[in-house]
């Protein structure tokens, strides 16, 4: 796991610090290298979800070994352990013809923004009770506060298999904080940042309105030290990319989510951020 975190940096992915031992706990034997003459030299995630899902993350061929086959086995490789599901993947753009090739149908475009969101105070980095206003009665609250119950319930709308083990290590790891926005009790919004090797990653952002996004965000960016974050925005919701610019983060990378059949029905309305890449 910590191979295919360096390679991920090295391909300019910018994975969050603790990301991979969460992804571990999602399906311990879903990680694969492949080796020529026992050199590693390409890597694949395979995740299964549930019974119906699965997820590619982490295709990555080393630069001498590409061109060579050594990639397609390991993607064939993968696929196989994902036959049976509806399998989603965030494809970069060079690859995105390839995955078509082996099935996959564009679902919707993630734009990456980074930057300082407008209103968080300078200083950022002590965790300041910033954020500006969620919207009447709602109140940004520590996830971890809150019955877990109640946010796998909240994941599920945004994600088409529970994910209860996954869930649990990814809003509890050191180092990250996980905000939600609660209105009489109803959780309205979840947003958690995690530390990374360039800007701190933003996954997943939801929220009821683009108000509460934006409350969230701020607050998230407020931990971070000098603010700046970084968010995979999907374009299936417009109302995000509008409000990433309105608090003045840029697009910086682009991927495409894909599946290989119908896409699942999502919240989309209410999703501000992916939660990885990787893994969905």
């Amino acid at each position: 796991m910590d191979r295919l975190r360096a390679w991920a940096d090295d391909e300019g992915w910018n994975p969050g610090d603790t990301d991979r031992f969460a992804f571990a706990v999602a399906d311990p034997e879903g990680f694969l290298v492949g080796r020529v003459d026992g050199e590693p030299a390409a890597c694949i995630s395979a995740v299964r979800y549930g019974t119906g899902f699965g997820f590619i993350g982490f295709y990555i061929a080393r630069p001498e070994f590409r061109g060579q086959g050594y990639g397609i086995q390991l993607w064939r490789a993968g696929m196989a352990r994902l036959d049976g599901r509806l399998v989603g993947l965030d494809g970069v753009v060079e690859q995105q013809d390839n995955y078509r090739r082996s099935g996959f149908r564009h679902a919707w475009n993630n734009a990456r923004y980074e930057g300082v969101p407008h209103g968080v105070p300078e200083g950022a980095g002590t965790g300041p009770a910033a954020g500006g206003d969620p919207g009447r009665g709602v109140e940004l609250v520590d996830a971890a506060a809150l019955p877990f119950g109640a946010l796998a319930a909240y994941d599920r709308r945004f994600f088409p298999e529970p994910r209860d083990a996954f869930l649990a290590a990814w809003l509890g790891m050191p180092g990250r904080t996980a905000v939600a926005a609660v209105r009489d009790g109803r959780i309205e919004g979840l947003g958690v940042v995690r530390p990374s090797s360039a800007a701190a990653r933003v996954g997943p952002l939801y929220a009821a309105s683009p108000q509460v996004a934006a409350a969230l965000l701020r607050r998230l960016a407020a931990h971070v030290p000098g603010g700046a974050v970084a968010v995979d925005v999907p374009d299936a919701n417009p109302a995000a990319g509008a409000l990433m610019a309105e608090l003045g983060l840029v697009p910086t990378f682009e991927t495409a989510r894909m599946y290989t059949g119908p896409a699942p029905r999502l919240d989309l309305a209410a999703l501000y951020g992916v939660t990885s890449l990787e893994l969905g």
